[in-house]
């Protein structure tokens, strides 16, 4: 059997872009399972949720979303550090740029390694990659929660965190009064779960807990359609934990029989496939996913930093 090409390097093909208004003022664009982003309007100013992977392909939101309004940029809120949801921050020439301080930290640890690895897993959402100037840096930092008053009728967003999920530093956008949700990769909406980074236990328990309890009637994940409903919001986040328990499950099982890392990939892939295996990026995603989680259960705390290089051979390893 031929190697399959290393993560996303194979696909190229453009996605379909689709901007929707999901309630005054509060859009989102999705894109056939490439990162999701949004925006909400306050009276005189506008909030952005993410920053997709490079300037240009930010700006091609933006003149989208300026059909829309030409309110402008006060806030940009990142929801972890990922690459490719934080470095086309500058095209929004926005005034704050907001994350937990976990990703201010996370960041600086290992944010030059992950634009690295990023950018060479998924060549083509990083486009015109020369013209990202540098490292994203918040300039507002929290630990728990930020609420934002949108002035006039139009309420609040709050920035809230949940606790460890995707990464130590995951945060979401909340808007209680038009009961909707910018989930970031806390909660995926038919697109496979990127865990490499993850604290898959908290996630699976506690932290989508809380998401849930907020009760969202309509749901943007970090990738995925829109979700819109709220039997259908609680079956995204259903879905988005099994994922993790399947995980926990197969790859437990092989570590307590004393099996390798390998056969906990092939128990992993053959439990999930069926049900998952259709979704997008899922045979990107599950080599670095098993990768984490074996380290997590053999009680290595923290996420190892991925590099380019150390992908290349984990991709070898279990998916070559």
């Amino acid at each position: 059997m031929a190697a399959k090409p290393f993560a996303s390097s194979a696909d190229l093909a453009a996605k379909e872009q689709r901007l929707e208004v999901l309630a005054d003022g509060v859009y989102a664009l999705t894109a056939e399972g490439d990162p999701n982003i949004g925006a909400v309007e306050g009276e005189d100013f506008l909030v952005c949720f993410e920053a997709l992977a490079t300037p240009v392909a930010a700006r091609k939101w933006l003149t989208r979303l300026r059909e829309h309004t030409d309110k402008p940029i006060r806030y940009l809120v990142l929801s972890h550090y990922h690459a490719v949801r934080v470095l086309g921050a500058s095209a929004f020439d926005a005034k704050i740029i907001v994350a937990h301080e976990n990703t201010r930290a996370l960041i600086a640890e290992r944010g030059k390694e992950d634009w690295e690895s990023e950018f060479a897993r998924m060549p083509r959402l990083a486009e015109a990659a020369d013209s990202v100037p540098g490292l994203t840096w918040p300039t507002l930092t929290f630990a728990d929660r930020l609420t934002i008053d949108l002035g006039g009728d139009r309420g609040d967003l709050v920035l809230q965190y949940h606790g460890r999920g995707h990464t130590e530093g995951d945060i979401t956008g909340w808007l209680p009064r038009q009961r909707i949700l910018f989930a970031g990769d806390l909660v995926e909406a038919e697109a496979a779960l990127y865990t490499g980074d993850a604290f898959h236990r908290d996630w699976a328990g506690d932290t989508l807990d809380r998401v849930a309890a907020l009760g969202a009637e309509q749901l943007v994940g970090g990738r995925g359609a829109v979700t819109q409903g709220r039997a259908a919001v609680d079956a995204a986040i259903a879905q988005t934990r099994g994922f993790l328990q399947v995980m926990i499950r197969e790859v437990g099982g092989v570590q307590q029989r004393g099996g390798t890392l390998k056969e906990a990939f092939e128990a992993t892939h053959a439990a999930l496939v069926d049900d998952y295996g259709q979704w997008p990026i899922f045979e990107h995603c599950l080599p670095f996913d098993v990768s984490r989680l074996w380290d997590e259960l053999s009680g290595v705390e923290r996420p190892v930093i991925w590099t380019a290089e150390r992908d290349q051979e984990v991709w070898a390893q279990l998916q070559g």
